[in-house]
């Protein structure tokens, strides 16, 4: 009596399951699995785990969950119950496991071995068709669950965004006034006639001096950086000669790459034509790339600026400017990054405060502002590099596209 109450139940519960076999497939199904009883908290299918177990579920409530990434825990992706099926995806595709699965309640299951199941679903079309129905509309649910996390996401990520511009503007403008006011007291102080007549107080003046110059350069570029989100940066249009330009940031960065013996090249080409641009934030752009080219190329390196004519999309005249390094180059999978605000690559803790030096920090902000300016000009930036490697230095290339035109504002 007890073997009959027994296959009855588990013929219905297949049928719950399995809603196009016929009675005699079901009764084939119900004599190759086994029932079995689990507590609360059981692990029935281990996630990355090779196993040899098809469930479906008789009595009781599961949870699958999947390890989305290392330190944040598991992303829950559904609840199971009576009826639902259980690992048959891993059988199918001779696969670990994609999840994990556990159980809530006191739990009561069916399982088929691995063999079993490959052998049924080769002679039951109806029981293969129904997975392929039940692992598709599973799928579609995950995605839309997906689709909704992402949004979510998006939104923390926007407001996370909106706050970060929020504060570099309330921190920039705090910080310009106290600046203003030491580069102003330490110019009067150069003037004294105690001063000049101390080389250590001198010394010590010009430390002050460089340091508050430094920090005022941070501070522009991070009003910079904040009105290029917005979009609120004005972009002027006026005749620029780009070999003029580039001379200037050559000169501007010339005692610093002497420092560290790093020639700096110039290879103008001639017929490089004049470009209707902001000539302010076109020769920022070119400073921060130098810049970056000179911290990352060991001593004794080279940095060259090259320029050529080139045809940008929709066969729109317009000029290259190429800024080159001997460096330690840079992998592909930080191409992209690089530009983006407060990105840095390596260790942030080996920070360092010179602006030109080896390897030195910064404020991540330097690239943002190269590849705002772009945009807004209707150009781009991008890089290429081989990879990172300290002892054979591929170098970087960076790439600065400008149309001779800037777009019209809509």
């Amino acid at each position: 009596m007890m073997n009959e109450t027994l296959a009855f139940d588990k013929i219905s519960l297949l049928r719950l399951a399995f809603k196009g076999l016929k009675d005699e497939e079901l009764r084939e199904v119900a004599d190759l699995t086994e029932i079995h009883t689990y507590p609360s908290g059981h692990v029935l299918c281990q996630e990355g785990a090779y196993e040899d177990i098809f469930y479906i579920i008789a009595d009781g409530n599961v949870i699958i969950t999947k390890k989305i990434a290392d330190g944040e825990g598991e992303h829950v992706l559904r609840v199971g119950g009576k009826g639902d099926l259980v690992g048959e995806m891993a059988l199918i595709q001779n696969a670990p496991r994609a999840a994990t699965v556990r159980t809530t309640t006191e739990c009561t299951v069916l399982e088929m071995e691995k063999r079993d199941f490959q052998t049924i679903l080769s002679r039951s079309p109806a029981m293969a068709i129904d997975i392929i129905r039940i692992t598709l509309d599973r799928l579609r649910s995950n995605d839309l669950l997906a689709i909704n996390e992402l949004k979510r996401a998006n939104q923390v990520l926007r407001l996370m965004d909106r706050n970060k511009l929020e504060f570099i503007q309330v921190a920039a403008h705090e910080l310009r006034t106290p600046l203003t006011v030491i580069k102003g007291y330490g110019n009067l102080l150069r003037s004294f006639p105690e001063v000049q007549a101390n080389p250590s107080l001198e010394e010590m003046l010009d430390g002050i001096l460089k340091g508050a110059e430094r920090m005022h350069e941070i501070v522009n570029m991070m009003l910079d950086v904040s009105r290029i989100d917005v979009e609120t940066l004005t972009v002027a249009s006026v005749p620029v000669l780009l070999k003029r330009v580039l001379q200037g940031v050559i000169h501007t960065l010339g005692n610093a790459a002497a420092e560290r013996n790093i020639e700096m090249r110039l290879e103008y080409a001639e017929d490089t034509p004049i470009i209707h641009a902001d000539p302010v934030l076109v020769e920022k752009a070119i400073y921060q790339l130098a810049v970056n080219a000179i911290k990352y190329t060991p001593d004794g390196g080279a940095v060259t600026l090259r320029t050529r004519p080139v045809t940008l999309e929709g066969d729109l005249p317009g000029v290259e400017v190429a800024v080159q390094d001997t460096g330690i180059g840079l992998d592909p999978e930080h191409h992209e990054l690089i530009f983006e605000k407060f990105y840095q690559v390596g260790n942030v803790a080996l920070h360092s405060s010179g602006k030109t030096s080896f390897k030195g920090g910064g404020a991540g902000l330097g690239l943002a502002l190269v590849r705002g300016v772009a945009r807004a000009h209707g150009g781009k930036v991008w890089v290429e590099s081989s990879g990172h490697d300290e002892v054979n230095y591929p170098g970087c290339t960076f790439y600065l596209q400008l149309p001779l035109q800037p777009p019209e504002k809509k």
